[in-house]
């Protein structure tokens, strides 16, 4: 009888053994997996920031950039499901990916100009349909990228008595700064979009009050710039004794040009462009045009002022295309109609065939 008992008592013991075994099996599978995923996100953003974003920074490729943030944005921010969001990357990755969109969007612009320009109805019809669910895409992950520089610097722009956050080091300036232009940017898109996006545009003069938080002369005038497109944007927000803000965009121009990029620029080409000032348009396509002479790029930021080069010349490509029906000649760029010393290349058909 003893022996009996003793078999289901010896049976009972060993299957607690072995769910024992089994369990710790289970837990330290999982744990073996997490802190993987987990190491292997922190390795990544950590050599995001210190090596992958300067070397983007340095590029002279603007198209390569983009391509960059659309293809390694969806995995790096994939890893904010095991780890801390890796928002400060993922607000330049974000920028990047928009770069990329904003760039179809302008061809399809284009694409429309043309066809109005000839008389075709259905394709202008199109290609003025296609921009504004391009302008929509761009809005929407521009208002990504500025949430989350935001977020990465723990600022928050709808408290209007918040502290600037604490940027220790150029890249994180940098970061902040594009993250609020973005933001910025991305009301003017959803607009061109038909609200499509749903950007609020009460970021407006949030981007107003962070741009505050930089140092201008630094950063070649940008911040300013960024403020003085608010001001056109919402008078409301201009404060008492400021200067206007016309000439405080032409300021900000001339800063970009002394520092090195050019980004002013294309927020004054932008502006422009914005409330239909041809005269100022023509001008800041001008000064661009004449500042390639002597210009010194500062090479840790060159993408900035290629991104900078790539609104000025879709500015003047939009200008020249809804006027003759074609982008700005190469010989002719600086210009926004014909000169006589320099007469428009006509290709010859004959040789073609």
């Amino acid at each position: 009888m003893t022996s009996l008992l003793a078999r289901p008592i010896a049976w009972m013991s060993a299957m607690k053994k072995q769910f024992a075994v089994a369990g710790a099996a289970v837990a330290l599978a999982g744990c073996s997996a997490n802190p993987i995923y987990t190491t292997t996100g922190v390795v990544l953003n950590n050599y995001s920031i210190k090596h992958a974003t300067p070397y983007v920074l340095e590029m002279d490729d603007a198209v390569l950039a983009c391509s960059l943030g659309e293809a390694i944005d969806p995995l790096l921010f994939s890893f904010s499901r095991v780890m801390k969001a890796p928002n400060e990357v993922g607000s330049l990755m974000q920028l990047l990916a928009a770069n990329c969109s904003e760039m179809e969007t302008w061809e399809e612009e284009l694409r429309f100009l043309r066809a109005n320009f000839a008389g075709n109805v259905p394709e202008a019809r199109d290609a003025r349909e296609n921009s504004k669910r391009m302008h929509a895409l761009t809005a929407k992950r521009r208002y990504e990228a500025f949430q989350r520089a935001m977020r990465a610097f723990k600022y928050d722009p709808s408290d209007v008595n918040a502290e600037c956050p604490f940027l220790f080091e150029d890249q994180e300036q940098l970061t902040f700064m594009v993250g609020v232009l973005t933001g910025l940017q991305a009301i003017v898109n959803d607009a061109n979009s038909g609200a499509m996006a749903g950007v609020p545009r009460n970021i407006a003069p949030q981007a107003e009050r962070a741009a505050q938080c930089l140092d201008n002369e630094k950063w070649g005038g940008l911040p300013n710039a960024i403020r003085a497109l608010v001001w056109l944007l919402l008078p409301d927000t201009r404060p008492a004794l400021s200067p206007e803000p016309w000439r405080m965009l032409e300021n900000s121009s001339e800063l970009g040009v002394k520092v090195g990029f050019r980004t002013s620029m294309a927020l004054e080409a932008v502006a422009a462009e914005t409330f239909g000032r041809d005269d100022v348009l023509e001008s800041v396509i001008a000064r661009f045009a004449a500042s390639d002479k002597d210009f010194k790029v500062w090479s840790e930021y060159r993408l900035l002022d290629v991104i900078g080069r790539s609104v000025i010349q879709f500015s003047s490509d939009k200008y020249w295309t809804q006027n003759y029906g074609y982008r700005t000649p190469s010989n002719q760029f600086g210009r926004l109609r014909p000169g006589s010393s320099q007469p428009v290349e006509v290709m010859d058909l004959d040789d073609l065939f």
